[in-house]
């Protein structure tokens, strides 16, 4: 008990520090009190809409009782997501373990005259913290979107916030625990097995009530949405916890909290019982999220073979020319290492399949055309933070990126043409099938491709211009966020405005492509104009 308390008081002198280094330089606080402002502001807007508008009466529930189907698939939607994050996080286990410290807890605690079993209890303990905040975070923003729906009272906001925050903190234990239990027994390919079969089973359980239902979309979701569900490890213990607003039955909600309870007094003995001494396993681990947290931050370079699949594999290509092209061809040989094809690979593959078999199945009636839409709208998102991540590695980090003999254009093109070659691939296999499968309107072909590509260059010009465009450390810092919010504020956003003004006037999908498309092509085209600029003057001044 007293390392417990040696360490609690270590941590307690961590926290004052940090809030006399607060206190030394209050601008820290700017974007806490931006997050504090936006969230009072959302509450405000909805308190006052909701007292000035009229109350809204319960319907009459005399005769027939009626299946609400959008309340349905809004719980099935986010069970389906929370299922599909355990499922991802139980697999990753079998890969790595879980670390809860840090490197400088390492170098100092390991060692000290710390039993290894306290420092787990406590370090595991503690963990707890961090899920705590993100539940905090991610009710404030939840809750403040259904301030009209429910009554934001004490026990609703706890028991949101406790939902949300032991599903969190449960996983890393569980990680920790399978990764143990493989060090101990070898048992990783049983436990990776039976996390596959569990996806597989958690998927039937979705196709099979889809496929007996009148229409798919109808009862994809009624067996994951019953009440019956909330008895499903972790996932169905949150949503038990979380339903204390629908039934506002205080002991059905403290009796998943129980349960969550012995889990984890369960685990805990399981971890304590098997880690043994587990110093050498969590090093690895850590070291590992330290080099992760320092690529986030900048403070060290990004690998280009990150999600490579094929990082060994020998290559035999021809010769592309000199200049300029020298840029294409290394792109083309780190491209065929880090995918089976070097212009259309297995990630896209699966995107491009997806889409298509979301076509099919709206052909069948599945559900309706909206999930090809949204879908479409989600590529649009997943390539603009593409975008953005792209300039973080690559040749605009080298230094012979200014050496090489070849114009500014030729050598600027060259670092982006495989980019543009593989997502016009990519989204033409997709969406030329996507259409005339569904029978939607052929319009949404070329817009779609222009969109992709506009998409994809506004996000890699967003974070460009500043990064080759200030060279001082501070300018960066203060001056970047405004130069990235000022392209958002008065470009991206402006577009999604025209987007959605399209669709109102419209009321079809295929003019709202068209508006967005057309706006992003301009808003790119002037950033890469501005990019190129820069580049040029910066090659001036080096010279």
């Amino acid at each position: 008990m007293r390392e417990i308390k040696l360490l609690f008081r270590k941590d307690l002198l961590i926290l004052l520090n940090n809030i006399k280094l607060i206190l030394k330089n209050p601008l820290r606080l700017l974007p806490y009190a931006a997050i504090v402002g936006y969230f009072f502001f959302i509450y405000w807007m909805r308190f006052d809409s909701f007292d000035e508008g009229a109350t809204q009466e319960m319907p009459d529930m005399e005769g027939i009782p009626q299946v609400n189907f959008a309340m349905q698939n809004i719980i099935g939607g986010v069970t389906i997501l929370a299922l599909g994050l355990m499922i991802f996080q139980l697999y990753k286990a079998t890969k790595n373990n879980v670390s809860f410290f840090k490197m400088a807890d390492v170098n100092l605690l390991f060692t000290g005259p710390v039993r290894p079993e306290n420092l787990l209890i406590y370090y595991m303990g503690r963990s707890l913290l961090p899920s705590l905040g993100a539940g905090i975070l991610f009710v404030a923003y939840g809750a403040s979107q259904l301030a009209e729906q429910w009554d934001l009272t004490v026990g609703n906001i706890v028991f949101m916030i406790l939902g949300f925050a032991l599903f969190f903190f449960m996983i890393s234990p569980i990680r920790f625990l399978v990764y143990t239990l493989h060090t101990k027994y070898g048992v990783i390919e049983y436990i990776r097995n039976g996390v596959i079969v569990l996806g597989i089973l958690l998927g039937l359980m979705i196709l099979i009530p889809g496929l007996m239902a009148e229409k798919f979309w109808q009862g994809m979701f009624s067996w994951i949405a019953s009440p019956w569900f909330d008895f499903f490890p972790l996932v169905g213990w949150s949503r038990g916890i979380i339903g204390y607003l629908s039934h506002q039955n205080l002991w059905i909600s403290l009796g998943f909290l129980g349960i969550y309870g012995l889990a984890y007094f369960s685990v805990v003995k399981l971890v304590l019982e098997y880690s043994g001494f587990y110093y050498e396993d969590v090093l690895e681990a850590t070291k590992t999220n330290e080099e992760k947290i320092e690529k986030v931050r900048g403070k060290k370079e990004q690998s280009e073979s990150q999600m490579s699949l094929n990082a060994k594999k020998k290559l035999a290509l021809p010769d592309f020319g000199v200049g300029g092209k020298a840029f294409y061809w290394r792109n083309y040989v780190h491209s065929s290492r880090q995918d089976f094809h070097p212009l259309f690979g297995l990630y896209a593959l699966i995107f491009a399949g997806l889409g298509i078999i979301f076509a099919v199945l709206s052909l069948f009636d599945w559900f309706s055309h909206i999930v090809v839409y949204v879908y479409m709208l989600i590529l649009l998102l997943i390539y603009f933070l593409s975008g953005i991540g792209r300039t973080s590695v690559g040749d605009l980090k080298k230094p012979y990126f200014f050496l090489v003999p070849a114009s500014w254009t030729s050598k600027f093109w060259n670092v982006i043409k495989l980019d543009i070659v593989q997502i016009l691939l990519f989204s033409g296999v997709m969406i030329v099938p996507s259409v005339f499968i569904a029978g939607l309107d052929w319009l949404l072909i070329p817009s779609f491709l222009v969109a992709i590509v506009a998409f994809y260059l506004t996000g890699f010009g967003i974070n460009l211009i500043p990064q080759i465009g200030l060279e001082e450390s501070w300018d960066k810092f203060l001056i970047k966020p405004l130069m990235i919010g000022g392209i958002l504020l008065f470009g991206l956003i402006p577009a999604v405005v025209v987007s959605i003004v399209a669709f109102a006037i419209t009321k079809q999908f295929v003019w709202t492509m068209v508006a967005i498309s057309v706006s992003m092509a301009f808003i790119a085209l002037i950033l890469l104009h501005v990019a190129l600029d820069i580049l040029k003057r910066l090659e001036f001044k080096e010279v």
